[in-house]
C-alpha cells in the first residue's frame, strides 16, 4: 500500500516497522473526534474560497458517511495507514474520490492530532466532573443518614477522638470537591484551538482559525504555531488532576477495607463490589476498593511517563509524542470506572452503627475531654494534660477505662473533677460539644451538608 506521504521514498519499510510505528491500534479511539475536526476544516475552507462549495458539499456528505459508519463500528483500519488520520483520509478519497484529497488543504497531522486530543479530553474531562458528583451524592445521602452516628477518629491509625460518620464522609466529599475544581480549571487550557497551525509555522492559505474554533466550540485559538503543535501541558495537567483524585479514592478505598474487615466490622459492603475464595468459603473480600488502590499506581505511572516523554523534546512537533495517547487513554478508562464502582459501593454499604459507637467506648479517646474540661475550670492545657495522662496510666495499670474510675479517683488526681465528668466522657458529648466551625459536633455537620448540598445544586 502507497503511503500518503511516500512521494520522496524509493523503498518502504517491512511490517514490523510498519506496526511499530503505527498509532491507529490505539487512536483510533479519537475517529469521531477526528471527523468532528475535518468537518469543521472543511466548512472554513469552503467559506474562506480555498476550496469549491461543491467539492466541500461533497467532503462533507463523505465525512457525514463515515461518521455514521464510526457510531456503528463499521470501519475498518490499517498498520499499513499509521494512524486515524491517514486511514479516515483514505476511506474519504475512495469514497469521493480525488477530491477527498483536499481536505488536508492547509493543516498537518500535527495540528489535527492536536485538536482530536483537546476535543477528546475536553468531553471526557466533562464525564469524570459528572461522575465526581454522582461520587459525592452518595457520599452526602450516607452523611445524611449518619449524622449522629459516633465512631472513633484515628490519627497514626490510633485511636485519637470520637467523631461522627457524617463528618468522616463529608471529609471526602470536601476532596472530591477539589478534585472537580481541578478538573473544571483544566478545562480552560483544554478549550484552545491547535487547528490552522499546520505543521509548525502556518500556512499560507488564507484560513480563518477563528472561525474552526468557534465550530468546535473552542474559546479561542494558541497565539503561536509552534506552541500549538507541541504543547502537551493541557495533557499533563489532566494526569495530574486525575492522579490526585485516584490518590484520594485509593484512601477511601483503604477505609473501606479496614472498615469492612472482621477487626473493625464498621460496615458491611454489598455482594456486587465483592467477590468471595476459590478455596475459603466463608471470604468475603473487598476486590473493588483494592482494586481502585491498586490502579492508582498506573494513573501515576502514566503522568509520570508522558512528563519524561516530554522534558527533552525542541520544539516543534517529535514521534515521542506518539507516546502521549494510550496513557492518556487509559487514565481516562480507569478514572471513570473508579468513581462509577465507588459511587455504587458507598450507595449501597450497610454501616454497622452499634459496633462503631461500641469501639468510642472501649478506649481512650475520650482523654481529651477531661483535659478540655480542667482548662475550663482555669488549669493550664499543658498542667490538664499531664493529670489526664497520669489517669490513663492508672487505667492502663488497672485494665479498665476512664469512664469505669470512681470519683473520689479523679477528685485524687485534681479537686476540681465533679460528678458530671461522667456526661462530659460519653463519647456522644464529646462529639455534640465539638460545635467550632468545621468541626464534628452535629450542628456544624447539618451546616456543612447544606453547604455540599449547595455545590451539587449550583453546577
Amino acid at each position: 500500500m502507497k503511503k500518503l506521504w511516500g512521494g520522496r521514498f524509493t523503498k518502504t519499510a517491512e511490517e514490523w516497522v510498519d506496526e511499530f510505528g503505527a498509532s491507529i491500534s490505539f487512536d483510533q479511539e479519537l475517529v469521531l473526534e477526528d471527523l468532528d475536526g475535518s468537518l469543521a476544516h472543511v466548512k472554513m475552507l469552503s467559506k474562506s474560497g480555498i476550496i469549491t462549495e461543491e467539492d466541500a458539499a461533497l467532503i462533507v456528505k463523505g465525512l457525514q458517511s463515515l461518521k455514521e459508519k464510526a457510531t456503528n463500528n463499521q470501519l475498518e483500519f490499517s498498520v499499513k495507514l499509521e494512524d486515524i488520520h491517514l486511514n479516515l483520509e483514505s476511506q474519504l478519497t475512495d469514497m469521493i474520490g480525488p477530491v477527498g484529497g483536499k481536505l488536508h488543504t492547509g493543516r498537518s497531522r500535527n495540528d489535527q492530532v492536536a485538536t482530536d486530543m483537546h476535543l477528546y479530553l475536553r468531553k471526557q474531562s466533562e464525564t469524570i466532573i459528572a461522575l465526581v458528583e454522582e461520587m459525592q451524592t452518595a457520599l452526602l445521602t450516607q452523611a445524611k443518614n449518619h449524622v449522629e452516628t459516633i465512631m472513633p477518629g484515628y490519627t497514626h491509625l490510633q485511636r485519637a477522638q470520637p467523631i461522627s460518620f457524617a463528618h468522616h464522609l463529608m471529609a471526602y466529599f470536601w476532596m472530591l470537591e477539589r478534585d472537580k475544581e481541578r478538573f473544571t480549571e483544566g478545562i480552560k487550557r483544554i478549550n484552545v484551538s491547535p487547528l490552522g497551525a499546520g505543521a509548525l509555522a502556518g500556512t499560507t492559505f488564507p484560513i480563518d482559525r477563528e472561525l474552526t474554533a468557534e465550530l468546535l466550540g473552542f474559546s479561542g485559538i494558541y497565539e503561536n504555531s509552534l506552541d500549538a503543535v507541541s504543547d502537551r501541558d493541557f495533557i499533563l495537567e489532566f494526569l495530574s488532576a486525575s492522579s490526585i483524585l485516584m490518590m484520594h479514592l485509593s484512601r477511601l478505598g483503604e477505609e473501606v477495607i479496614l472498615w469492612s474487615s472482621q477487626e473493625f466490622r464498621f460496615i458491611e459492603l454489598d455482594d456486587a463490589f465483592s467477590t468471595g475464595s476459590s478455596i475459603m468459603p466463608q471470604k468475603k473480600n473487598p476486590d473493588m476498593a483494592e482494586l481502585i488502590r491498586g490502579k492508582t499506581g498506573r494513573v501515576y505511572g502514566n503522568l509520570m511517563g508522558l512528563l519524561t516523554v516530554l522534558k527533552g523534546l525542541p520544539l516543534a512537533y517529535n514521534k515521542d509524542m506518539q507516546e502521549d495517547k494510550e496513557g492518556m487513554f487509559d487514565t481516562v478508562k480507569t478514572v471513570t470506572g473508579s468513581l462509577k464502582i465507588f459511587a455504587g459501593m458507598i450507595e449501597t454499604m450497610k454501616v454497622n452503627s452499634s459496633q462503631m459507637e461500641s469501639a468510642t467506648k472501649n478506649d481512650f479517646s475520650n482523654a481529651t475531654e477531661l483535659a478540655d474540661y480542667l482548662s475550663e475550670k482555669g488549669i493550664p492545657f499543658r498542667e490538664s494534660h499531664e493529670i489526664v495522662g497520669q489517669l490513663v496510666l492508672t487505667c492502663v495499670k488497672k485494665h479498665v477505662f476512664l469512664a469505669d474510675l470512681t470519683l473520689e479517683e479523679f477528685k485524687d488526681a485534681h479537686p476540681l473533677f465533679e460528678d458530671d465528668i461522667y456526661e462530659v466522657l460519653n463519647p456522644v458529648t464529646a462529639v455534640k460539644r465539638r460545635n467550632s466551625a468545621g468541626g464534628t459536633g452535629f450542628e456544624q455537620i447539618r451546616i456543612a451538608l447544606e453547604k455540599a448540598e449547595g455545590k451539587l445544586k449550583a453546577r
